[in-house]
């Protein structure tokens, strides 16, 4: 490319690397072609989106030859999806989606720059040439991680894991367990953790090691099956785990701890969370559509844009949450006991709910006003 060509270019790339749209868009054009990438955290595929045009936009400063400069990002991103177990083909199927979603909002920016399409042309074939280099790095750094972890006892163990937890595969014999360290007739917490980065998760397993157990990349965050429930700090990563079960009951448990962390990941928790004491946030958030139907009955009075009707909201979330107790929860709230009282009154007199009405069945109304109010404060 000649200097102009060559300035019009990082302009392009500098503006699709800071744009939430095309990440978005790359992101889901990657996840919606290979299944395998979509079993992976979208974080963790906008994370490795992010770097690789950040890569670009340094390439282009530096005016790197196509197969010169550091591809470090791309080939580290080969090497993680290696470790996290997606299949070369599913890979290659996200990165040719996320490849043409670049080259199509490549084409869109110019465009809105007013652009002539014979330059567009030739920056477009020199970036495409790049895009593809970065492209053999991802296959290299994968070829390279995978022949390093068929050395190693982890594959084994993780290819066990995966057996183990996954719906589809054929549980291992016990011979397989045995060589895993793991013994038919103990029972087992299955520990799933928030971490999806390859490098976090040596960390984390060090920590969890106190508990013994078995370790790896399931679905592409950090899992395994322990004979003791893991202790850590409390500002320790996320991880959930699940009350001690036989083996063969673990791929029946593993989806429930999966979910229970997305649960307790929106809530923005950090260290080891036992999977009982989610069970009902897990429950309720498997029914969006019905949470969105108990909102439109019970709250239709309150306005989102109101900003007393969302602390209203906000505290009668925080009475349930507290035990119903008046103290407790103007202490959490930082508020004088007498104003969470008219703000509980408030709520009764706009939607006709009385957090305090203690009548049959209290249980039951009590967790369904919970519930609405906490979505309804999700959804503003």
């Amino acid at each position: 490319m000649d200097e102009r060509t060559s300035a019009i270019a990082l302009h392009v790339v500098r503006a699709l690397a800071s744009d939430p749209g095309v990440l978005s868009r790359v992101v889901d054009a990657a996840r919606s072609n290979s299944p395998e990438v979509a079993r992976l955290p979208a974080e963790e595929n906008r994370r490795h989106i992010i770097t690789l045009l950040t890569e670009a936009v340094a390439h282009l400063e530096r005016g790197d030859v196509h197969e010169t400069g550091d591809f470090s990002a791309a080939f580290a991103l080969g090497a993680d999806r290696a470790a996290q177990g997606v299949p070369i083909i599913d890979l290659l199927r996200g990165v040719h989606a996320g490849r043409a979603e670049v080259t199509r909002a490549g084409v869109d920016a110019a465009r809105a720059m007013g652009v002539d399409d014979a330059t567009i042309l030739e920056f477009i074939v020199d970036l495409d040439h790049y895009v593809g280099a970065v492209q053999r790095h991802i296959v290299s750094g994968y070829h390279t991680a995978e022949l390093e972890l068929s050395r190693t006892a982890r594959d084994f163990s993780t290819q066990v894991l995966r057996k183990l937890l996954l719906p589809g595969e054929g549980p291992p014999d016990a011979d397989a367990l045995g060589r895993a360290g793991l013994h038919p007739e103990r029972r087992y917490h299955c520990v799933v953790s928030a971490v999806t980065d390859p490098r976090d998760a040596r960390s984390l397993e060090q920590q969890l090691a106190s508990s013994g157990g078995v370790y790896g990349f399931v679905e592409g965050t950090l899992t395994g099956v322990a004979p003791q429930s893991p202790a850590l700090p409390e500002d320790a990563p996320l991880v959930v785990a699940s009350p001690a079960r036989p083996l063969p009951a673990l791929r029946e448990t593993y989806p429930l701890c999966a979910q229970a962390l997305k649960v307790a990941a929106g809530r923005g928790l950090r260290g080891v969370r036992p999977l009982i004491g989610l069970a009902a946030e897990t429950a309720l958030a498997a029914h969006p559509a019905l949470a969105r139907t108990l909102v439109g009955e019970l709250l239709a009075p309150l306005d989102p844009a109101n900003e007393f009707h969302q602390e209203i909201a906000a505290t009668a979330v925080a009475f349930l949450d507290h035990g119903c107790v008046i103290n407790a929860t103007a202490k959490a709230l930082h508020i004088h006991a007498n104003t969470v009282r008219y703000r509980l009154d408030r709520l009764h007199e706009l939607v006709g709910i009385d957090v305090n009405d203690r009548s049959y069945p209290y249980v039951v109304t009590a967790m369904q006003t919970w519930w609405a109010l906490r979505t309804w404060l999700q959804a503003r």
